[in-house]
């Protein structure tokens, strides 16, 4: 069987729904960079996008979200560089490991204010677990063999990920009003 993901694939750990926040670090032994995330995450999910920085050999990220200006480069900025910035998400990287350490959203967007973070890179781990499985199709565009794509659902459903081809429904729903009140739809 594929790695889903190493905090994962053998079920997921339930974290503390109180969590306060942590240091990420990328994964360099000489002077890594270090980002303060001041408050608990949000939305966690693992995704399976082709954005989305990744484990050695997993198929999918885990990544969450907290509000853009709780989080803070405190050591070793100038390692970083965004991968992509045309991309909805900045995502800022460690130009030695190419760890992804934050992501904000800064167009106008539904997610505009939040940046999207790993959370196996805090420096604790009772983060809050993930709560389903996103963008599961898009494993293939990586790689990953069609003929694989039934076990794949199936073992993300045994960890307790349901998975979904785009976001969560909630999630899916915060973006349509957020389009619908832009547009004038809905007030």
């Amino acid at each position: 069987m594929r790695l889903l993901h190493p905090a994962i694939q053998n079920g997921v750990k339930k974290g503390n729904p109180a969590f306060a926040g942590g240091t990420l670090t990328c994964k360099c032994a000489d002077k890594p960079v270090k980002v303060k995330v001041a408050v608990n995450i949000a939305h966690n999910h693992a995704c399976g996008c082709t954005k989305c920085w990744k484990p050695a050999g997993a198929a999918f990220s885990v990544v969450a979200v907290a509000p853009t200006d709780q989080v803070t480069v405190v050591a070793n900025g100038d390692k970083l560089a965004i991968v992509d910035d045309k991309a909805l998400i900045l995502r800022h990287a460690c130009k030695v490991c190419g760890t992804h350490m934050y992501g904000p959203v800064e167009r106008d967007h539904a997610f505009k204010g939040l940046a999207f973070v790993h959370p196996e890179l805090f420096d604790k781990d009772d983060w809050p677990e993930p709560g389903f499985a996103a963008f599961v199709s898009s494993v293939i565009e990586s790689g990953v063999d069609p003929s694989e794509m039934e076990g794949i659902r199936k073992k993300l459903k045994e960890v307790g990920l349901e998975p979904y081809d785009c976001l969560s429904p909630g999630l899916m729903d915060y973006i349509a009003t957020w389009i619908a009140k832009k547009t004038g739809v809905l007030q």
